[in-house]
């Protein structure tokens, strides 16, 4: 129940970040990814003072013998670069480009109604449901 309680909250904090930063809105981040154009760098400086905080907390955490929620950290994915996480990230990067949105901001919005994030969020389910019909497939 604790980490119920632990990821709603860390969630809502997220959200609320998410909001006051701008991401969830896509003129902004089109904007920001716009470099040849109206370039417009504040996500730049909200990217670079999440960098700076995971950098601080994460040595931080590690410090620690295990973590307060969990057994253990988790370890790195030995998968490394293969065809199915080049196609994920383009996907990724095409949705974010053409909708403005990536999927924590659009649920976000979501919550806040907006209609354009409830299609992209319900593409993004859709999507999220073939792929898995996709791998089951030809993971058999």
């Amino acid at each position: 129940m604790i980490r119920l309680v632990a990821a709603l909250l860390i969630g809502a904090i997220f959200g609320v970040g998410l909001v006051v930063s701008g991401m969830t809105l896509p003129t902004k981040v089109v904007g920001f990814l716009d470099v040849f154009g109206q370039w417009d760098p504040a996500l730049a400086f909200v990217m670079v003072g999440a960098i700076g905080v995971h950098m601080a907390t994460r040595s931080l955490v590690l410090r620690r013998t295990r973590p307060v929620l969990s057994e253990e950290f988790p370890g790195a994915s030995p998968a490394g670069i293969d065809l199915k996480l080049l196609v994920g990230a383009s996907l990724f990067g095409l949705g974010w480009g053409l909708a403005g949105y990536c999927p924590g901001p659009a649920i976000v919005s979501v919550g806040v109604g907006g209609d354009a994030a409830m299609v992209f969020v319900g593409t993004m389910v859709a999507g999220m449901a073939v792929a898995r019909v996709v791998m089951a497939r030809t993971a058999a």
